[in-house]
């Protein structure tokens, strides 16, 4: 993954617009993840590396069109999956308790 492009298409309000759109589409699954990334991120204990890996991985879930296309059905987030579970487990150690309950509380408000 080249950190610099995707870590470019990074914005808290692309990755928000993208998750309010297509977040049921994607699944708890892929959001998981990608707002445990997105908290950590936002932590100032987390290491510019660590927010440089969580920008890459966040910026090409952003992405509409990347190795597998989202809009294809069944497959379409896979890739992102996999993109955002390498990057959880890369900042791992970095990724707080705190961080991963805020995205438990996020999930529970959408998908109940």
């Amino acid at each position: 993954m080249n950190h610099k492009t995707y870590g470019d298409q990074y914005s808290e309000t692309s990755f928000w617009k993208k998750v309010r759109k297509y977040g049921h589409k994607a699944g708890t699954s892929v959001l998981a993840p990608a707002l445990k990334l997105y908290y950590a991120s936002g932590d100032s204990d987390t290491p510019a590396w660590a927010r440089t890996t969580i920008y890459a991985a966040l910026g090409y879930f952003i992405l509409p069109l990347d190795a597998v296309p989202d809009f294809m059905p069944f497959a379409g987030y896979t890739d992102d999956l996999g993109i955002l579970v390498a990057a959880v487990a890369t900042v791992g150690a970095h990724i707080k308790e705190e961080h991963a309950q805020k995205a438990r509380l996020t999930l529970n408000r959408w998908f109940g």
